[in-house]
C-alpha cells in the first residue's frame, strides 16, 4: 500500500487565492514564548527550562476556503436537490468520504475552458473506468503544475454544469481539482459574461449543486503523479459547525 498526500498546505502565500482571500499565519518560535509559558508555573525561572525555551506555537486567521479543504452544498446555495435545504460540512456523512478514486486528465484543455458531458465521456472511455455510485472523482487540471505561482488562480479549465450533472447523476457525491475553483477561473467566465450578457455562466459548476447534491475539493496537490484508476481517495473534513466547507488532507491509497 502507498499514500499519497493530495493537500497543499496551509502558508503564507500571495498566490493560493485571489488578492486579499489568502490566510494569514503567524509563527511564535521557543524564545518568544518563554514568558508565555512560565506564565503557567509561579516560582520558575527561565533558566530551569530546557535550553531556556518556551513552545513554539502559530496563530492562524483564515476562512474555511483556503488551503486543500471540501466545499459542502450549502457553499453554493442555500438549496440543494431541487429545493432541498442544503447540508453544512458538519452534516456530511463520513461514508461519502471515502470511495474508489478517478483520475481525468484535463490538462491539455486551455485555461478558462469548460468542461463538458462529453469531455468527461471521452476521458472514462481512454481510461476504461465506468463510473459507480460512491466513486470519487478527480480532475488534473494545468493549474497544477502552476501552484506556487503568481497565474495560478487564473490557471486551469473548469468543469460545467452539464458536466457536474453527468457525474452527480450516476451517484457521485464528490469530486475534486487542483484548480483554485470547480469552476473556470473567474477572468475567464467574466469576459464571457460582459460578451454574452449570460449571468447563468457565473459559478455555473457550483450551481450543479442545486439540481443535484455533490461536494468538491479544491486546491488539490499531486494528481499527476495518479494513475487514472486503481486507488481510493479518503478525505475527511474538519467538522466545523454550520460551516460552508472545512479543511481536510486528502490522501490516495494506491493498491499494489
Amino acid at each position: 500500500m502507498k499514500l499519497v498526500d493530495l493537500a497543499r498546505p496551509l502558508e503564507n502565500t500571495d498566490y493560493a487565492d485571489p488578492p486579499g482571500l489568502g490566510p494569514q499565519i503567524t509563527y511564535m518560535n521557543h524564545e518568544q514564548t518563554a514568558n508565555q509559558l512560565l506564565g503557567f508555573f509561579p516560582g520558575v525561572s527561565r533558566d530551569q527550562l530546557p535550553g531556556g525555551e518556551g513552545w513554539a506555537v502559530e496563530s492562524v486567521t483564515l476562512s474555511t476556503h483556503n488551503g486543500t479543504h471540501l466545499d459542502a452544498p450549502y457553499h453554493f446555495h442555500s438549496t440543494m436537490d431541487g429545493g432541498k435545504r442544503a447540508i453544512t460540512i458538519d452534516e456530511v456523512p463520513l461514508e461519502w468520504c471515502w470511495g474508489t478514486g478517478v483520475k481525468l486528465d484535463f490538462r491539455h484543455f486551455d485555461d478558462g475552458y469548460v468542461a463538458t458531458p462529453e469531455d468527461v465521456e471521452q476521458e472514462l472511455d481512454r481510461i476504461g473506468h465506468a463510473l459507480s455510485p460512491g466513486d470519487i472523482v478527480l480532475v488534473n487540471t494545468a493549474a497544477g503544475a502552476a501552484y506556487g505561482e503568481p497565474h495560478y488562480v487564473a490557471t486551469g479549465c473548469g468543469i460545467g454544469r452539464a458536466a457536474t450533472n453527468y457525474l452527480s447523476e450516476r451517484g457521485v457525491k464528490i469530486t475534486g481539482t487542483d484548480a483554485w475553483s470547480w469552476d473556470a477561473p473567474f477572468v475567464h467566465t467574466a469576459r464571457r459574461v460582459a460578451e454574452t450578457g449570460d449571468a447563468s455562466l457565473i459559478w455555473e459548476g457550483h450551481r450543479a449543486g442545486i439540481d443535484r447534491l455533490y461536494m468538491h475539493m479544491e486546491k488539490l496537490g499531486n494528481l499527476e503523479s495518479l494513475p487514472s484508476t486503481g486507488f481510493e481517495v479518503i478525505c475527511f473534513p474538519v467538522s466545523i459547525k454550520a460551516a460552508s466547507a472545512g479543511w481536510c488532507r486528502p490522501v490516495a491509497v494506491l493498491k499494489d
